[in-house]
């Protein structure tokens, strides 16, 4: 029963060693290079280009979110209608219904974020 485990214990053994080699010549190239002081430009917070205007603690506007939602909405639309298309064939009419009923959901999300205003960019 325990020859069933060998190969991954092998595995974990190699994964373990291959990290701590690669931390290690890492660690050792960090010492033995040459250390670039960065300036104070290099130094200075980088905010997309921008120097950083306002407190990190600032709250986002809710239309940050309501796009990121709005992104995860068709995202999964699209990761998930692929795999159906394919098999469509096969799941028959019960295919059908589930997708509808998965489409729906969608589309009420949508249109969730089109009355909240995420689709609008002032």
């Amino acid at each position: 029963m325990l020859a069933n485990y060998l190969p991954v214990l092998i595995f974990l053994t190699v994964a373990t060693g291959l990290a701590a080699l690669l931390l290690g010549l890492g660690t050792l190239v960090g010492r033995l290079g040459v250390r670039h002081r960065g300036d104070a430009e290099k130094l200075s917070p980088y905010e997309c280009g921008f120097e950083a205007f306002e407190d990190s603690r600032t709250q986002f506007d809710v239309r940050y979110y309501l796009v990121a939602i709005l992104f995860i909405v068709f995202d999964l639309e699209i990761a998930f209608l692929f795999p159906w298309a394919v098999t469509i064939s096969r799941t028959g009419a019960y295919g059908l219904v589930a997708m509808a009923i998965f489409l729906t959901i969608l589309v009420i999300g949508f249109v969730y974020e089109w009355k909240k205003g995420a689709l609008e960019w002032d």
